[in-house]
């Protein structure tokens, strides 16, 4: 039984977020052309189910920490357009300061914690994150994301052991795009099914539709009342896919023009338009009211980034060390 039903208001929210996601990453693109984006850039077109499913089965204190394709998680979450678009500008306003990046954003207010460029790197801190909230008696849940590259780190064999042994209220989502930058699934390994690795670990594991929200929240939803009766960590396989490159300066030669269309049929943000238009959720009226409030929103995220200071110079001393004014920090 569905702890979090799917009605007309769930479709609501969820065109409008994917919405918001997809115009901002494009956006982004733009920017990043202009150079007023600088560093590594990952976009999340074509992926916005995965996170939109997964938040409407959340509740108030669960968290999320994913790789560095992480400004849709971050907006998801309540994450303001304005912080994390000055922080991909690396301006004082930003989400981290300025500090992180696209790569590398972060926000304790609204338990998102990365945004990590270490492939695989947050496996065993999502189970860490998990560990807490179990310690703290909480019943809170940690949403842990990674690529299909990702599966391949040690550490996942190390943190998969470790979160079934002790039981951890922490989701394990792989976020499989088919190509581990730009490799694809078939060329780096044998078992092309990536959710059955947990059945090595006796771990509930699925494959997930990872382009429609209603499969994903349902199987987030059944995950995540597992993980609050403590009765331990889910592995889903959200079967998804980008529609631009692995990063900005990636082409994406590798995969077919026909490919790209397929997918593109599958868009998440259009099957949520059409449903809504379909099931009279609401007319062509409101979609045009969401539009034109999503493009508001991100030009004012632009002039907010635009018109912010830089990070002052000693800045760069600052949230090195947990301890303030640490002998080894010097001017």
């Amino acid at each position: 039984m569905s702890a979090v039903e799917i009605n007309k208001d769930t479709w609501l929210k969820w065109f409008e977020s994917m919405l918001l996601m997809r115009k901002f990453e494009e956006k982004t693109g733009q920017l990043y052309g202009q150079q007023k984006i600088r560093g590594f850039c990952h976009l999340y077109i074509g992926q916005e189910a995965v996170v939109a499913g997964a938040i409407s089965a959340m509740q108030k204190g669960d968290s999320m920490i994913t790789t560095y394709r992480d400004h849709a998680h971050a907006l998801a979450l309540g994450v303001s357009a304005d912080s994390i678009m000055a922080e991909m500008y690396g301006k004082a306003t930003g989400c981290s300061k300025g500090k992180g990046g696209s790569m590398h954003m972060f926000s304790k207010e609204h338990n998102f914690y990365g945004g990590h460029a270490i492939v695989g790197g947050q496996i065993p801190l999502g189970a860490g994150v998990a560990f807490a909230e179990k310690y703290k008696g909480t019943d809170n849940v940690n949403i842990c994301y990674m690529g299909d590259g990702a599966v391949r780190q040690g550490a996942l064999n190390e943190t998969f052991n470790m979160a079934m042994l002790w039981k951890l209220p922490v989701i394990f989502v792989c976020e499989n795009n088919g190509y581990a930058m730009g490799t694809s699934v078939q060329r780096t390994t044998n078992m092309t099914d990536i959710y059955k690795i947990g059945l090595g670990f006796d771990m509930p594991c699925a494959p997930v539709d990872g382009m429609d929200p209603v499969a994903v929240h349902n199987a987030m939803d059944e995950a995540i009342q597992r993980a609050r009766k403590g009765e331990g960590p889910t592995f889903l396989e959200m079967r998804t896919y980008r529609y631009r490159g692995h990063s900005m300066s990636d082409p994406a030669k590798y995969r077919t023009k026909e490919e790209l269309e397929d997918y593109k049929a599958k868009d998440p943000v259009e099957l949520a338009r059409e449903t809504i238009l379909k099931e009279k959720y609401a007319d062509e009226a409101w979609i045009e009211e969401v539009e034109t409030k999503v493009k508001a929103i991100v030009d004012q995220a632009v002039k907010f980034a635009e018109e912010s200071p830089w990070p002052e110079v000693t800045e760069l001393y600052k949230d090195v060390y947990m301890t303030e004014n640490y002998p080894y920090v010097m001017d």
